[in-house]
């Protein structure tokens, strides 16, 4: 199975005012599979919860990326299987860090994907967060 990505684009169209490159797509239609929803990622280590060392916005990212696809390949699947983003930060002006980062992983694989700049999030040392839906073909 492979998902139908409708009307795709690259931001670097989108938003030629930013400096992003992030291959999207308007809609994702999935038939059959297994559909894995993940928690919101956030720089912090999946074995023990514990945040990474860094208030940069690109460290943190890489990281919540790195969560994202260890989670998918340990529910079987791989990053060509993500459909959806949501993406949270907490300062418009790392916008483009965190999304040109994202964009390193999700490259040729086209999500949708929603952003919305948030007051703050659980922990005071998170500049983003990330939730994520896959979908595994059978």
């Amino acid at each position: 199975m492979t998902h139908t990505r409708i009307r795709k684009f690259n931001t670097s169209e989108t938003y030629p005012e930013q400096n992003l490159d992030n291959d999207l797509c308007q809609a994702v239609v999935t038939q059959g599979g297994k559909t894995v929803y993940l928690r919101g990622q956030c720089p912090q280590n999946l074995e023990d919860a514990a945040n990474i060392d860094s208030h940069d916005p690109v460290e943190q990212t890489h990281k919540v990326m790195q969560n994202i696809r260890q989670l998918i390949e340990e529910a079987g699947g791989q990053m060509e299987d993500l459909v959806k983003v949501v993406v949270y930060i907490t300062d418009v002006r790392h916008r483009e860090s965190v999304y040109r980062t994202m964009g390193e992983y999700i490259k040729g694989v086209y999500p949708v994907s929603t952003g919305l700049v948030v007051q703050a999030l659980a922990r005071p040392d998170w500049l983003v967060e990330i939730d994520a839906t896959a979908v595994i073909p059978e």
